[in-house]
């Protein structure tokens, strides 16, 4: 039983080798080395009878013959002097004749058809493939489609971004956005959250996080910001926490640095962003925040706390609620036009989804239909116009199956 299924594998192998081969124009020549054996085993190896060993040579003779018929080649086998072997390769590698041609009937029924080559001068021995399998309706369908469209660039970059894993040593999932602040500033926000431990993860006393401690630096290296999340050290934390701070527009380095709850640093990290100037004559997008709930009563209570704090994860169950918020700015304080779209993972539009406005003014919200949605990666495309022009913000995420 063993062996059979051995036999199968070993066919199946061998297929894929003929279908290459004959793909590729490549005539394969099997040559055994041992010339004429007589036996497949050493002596030593003790594999039992002799009627076992002669199974196991025909066994090699016949793959050997097989691999070279089915690819136009020939089994140099069974051979002592192989320098007459050798010279049949040169020669019929020195007389090796590419033909096509298109068939009248172009078959699309995926069946075999055989093909017959023949040649006038006597004494001519050809080689030629024995027929080839037709593609089927779907096949030549595909076959003869257009190539498709890359994935653009950004929708890439979006989904890299929501669906990038955290290295090992990584215990907490981090976010950054930016809106309008006060007196010509931007407000830069800084969320956190511990990530989920890994099953069979048993973490030490004090690993847990329970603290970030953050610094932002200017371009020119002043302070701009220093602070912990949360203000005291709490443990065990389970929610996300924010700390916002306003910061003229530029170069901003942040230092972060996790702590555990007995202050041990856990990890750090230092990030170097840029600031926008939110504050132009022009049609301009804040960063989306995304806010996670996991019952309908606290998606409700969500999307009217105007200080609901957002979430860093960007992978959900589709019994998650998820909410898009993002502030839109226009020139002298016209609200701009929003039209949203849920993009597949190529950047095709798939549907379009309502925006409506928030407890904070100037903030739109998206509720995502996050139920009806297969396991994979999407981008949600928000595009605001106005008498300022055109901004566009992308949002990557996965769902989970």
């Amino acid at each position: 039983r063993y062996q059979f299924f051995a036999n199968m594998d070993l066919e199946s192998d061998l297929r894929e080798v003929y279908d290459a081969a004959n793909k590729n124009n490549v005539s394969i020549y099997a040559v055994d080395p041992r010339g004429l054996p007589g036996f497949e085993f050493d002596i030593n190896e003790n594999v039992g009878s002799f009627q076992v060993d002669s199974q196991y040579l025909n066994s090699t003779m016949n793959t050997l013959r097989e691999l070279a018929e089915n690819t136009d080649g020939r089994a140099i086998v069974n051979r002592n002097d192989l320098d007459v072997g050798m010279k049949q390769i040169i020669r019929d590698s020195s007389a090796y004749y590419l033909i096509g041609y298109n068939s009248s009937q172009a078959p699309t029924d995926g069946k075999f058809h055989e093909i017959k080559v023949r040649v006038k001068r006597p004494g001519i021995q050809v080689l030629a493939r024995k027929g080839y399998w037709a593609l089927t309706p779907d096949d030549a369908k595909r076959a003869t489609a257009p190539p498709k469209a890359d994935v653009p660039k950004p929708v890439e970059a979006a989904i890299s971004a929501a669906t990038a894993r955290p290295s090992r040593a990584s215990v907490v999932r981090s976010w950054i956005g930016t809106s309008r602040g006060e007196n010509g500033k931007t407000r830069v926000t800084f969320v956190w959250e511990p990530l989920p431990r890994l099953p069979g993860d048993r973490a030490a006393a004090g690993d847990e996080p329970s603290q970030v401690a953050l610094m932002a630096l200017a371009g020119d290296g002043s302070p701009s910001f220093r602070g912990r999340v949360p203000e005291a050290p709490a443990s065990p934390i389970r929610t996300p926490q924010r700390v916002s701070f306003d910061v003229p527009p530029g170069k901003l380095q942040l230092r972060i640095s996790v702590q555990g709850t007995g202050s041990q640093v856990l990890d750090s990290e230092l990030r170097e962003i840029t600031i926008p100037d939110l504050t132009a004559a022009q049609t301009m997008l804040g960063t989306p925040e995304v806010f996670r709930g996991r019952t309908a009563p606290e998606l409700q209570k969500l999307k009217s706390d105007p200080n609901a704090i957002p979430t860093a994860i960007r992978e959900f169950n589709r019994s998650d609620r998820v909410v898009i918020r993002v502030p839109a700015y226009g020139p002298g304080g016209m609200m701009p036009t929003l039209s949203v779209h849920l993009l597949n993972r190529a950047g095709q539009a798939m549907n379009e989804v309502p925006a409506t406005p928030s407890p904070t003014p100037g903030v739109q919200q998206i509720e995502l239909p996050i139920a009806g949605l297969a396991a994979g990666e999407y981008v949600v495309e928000i595009k605001a116009t106005g008498d300022g022009g055109e901004a566009k913000e992308l949002v990557g995420f996965r769902v989970m199956g």
